[in-house]
C-alpha cells in the first residue's frame, strides 16, 4: 500500500485501478454526487479514476483513497488537485464520501490532514476549496477545515451551470 498520510481513524493512499469497485459506490451513488448532477457511468468512473493516476504522475499528488483503519475498507476519497477559479489555478482539497460514512468527521479529519500535507510537504501559501453552493455538507467541512469564504463563480458541467463558492485557508505566517 503506498500510504501518503495517516491520521488518527484514516489512511490516505495513492488510489489503484484495483480501487475501481470501491470508488464506484461513491461516484455511481446518486446522494453523494447530487453536486456533479447526478451518478457516473462506469466509463465516467473509469475516467475519474484514471485521471487521478495521471495526477500523481504529472501533479505528485491527487486525490487519495480514504482507507478506514478499523476495517480497512475505502471509504472516500480525499485529497489535492490544481483547480481553475477565474483568472488563475489554484491547489484545491477534495473530497468525495460514501454515504454510510457521513457525518462521523472523516471529511475534516482527511480535509485537515491535507491541508497540512498542502502547507508542509508542497509549501504551499494558500490552499481552497471550490464547493457547489448547494453543497452545505461540503461547505461545513471546509468551515472546520479553518476555510472562509472568498469569493464565488459559475461553473459549467453537464450542461448545467452551477454557481460555485471558493473557500481559502492560508498558511500562518512563520514568527
Amino acid at each position: 500500500m503506498d500510504s501518503i498520510m495517516e491520521t488518527e481513524r484514516l489512511i490516505l493512499r495513492k488510489m489503484e485501478t484495483s480501487d475501481y469497485r470501491d470508488l464506484c459506490k461513491i461516484l455511481q451513488d446518486e446522494a453523494v454526487m447530487y453536486a456533479y448532477e447526478g451518478a457516473f457511468s462506469d466509463e465516467e468512473a473509469r475516467n475519474w479514476l484514471n485521471r487521478q493516476l495521471r495526477r500523481y504522475e504529472e501533479d505528485g499528488f491527487g486525490l487519495w483513497a480514504v482507507i478506514l483503519k478499523e476495517n480497512g475498507e475505502l471509504i472516500g476519497q480525499c485529497g489535492l488537485t490544481i483547480q481553475d477559479i477565474p483568472d488563475r489555478q489554484v491547489v484545491e482539497i477534495g473530497y468525495l464520501f460514501r454515504r454510510k460514512y457521513w457525518h462521523r468527521g472523516y471529511a475534516t479529519e482527511a480535509a485537515k490532514a491535507c491541508r497540512e500535507y498542502a502547507f508542509h510537504v508542497l509549501n504551499v501559501e494558500e490552499v481552497f476549496s471550490i464547493i457547489r453552493d448547494t453543497n452545505t455538507a461540503s461547505r461545513n467541512v471546509a468551515e472546520r477545515n479553518g476555510m472562509e469564504q472568498v469569493g464565488s463563480f459559475v461553473k459549467r458541467y453537464r450542461g448545467v451551470d452551477m454557481p460555485h463558492d471558493v473557500f481559502v485557508a492560508r498558511r500562518a505566517k512563520e514568527a
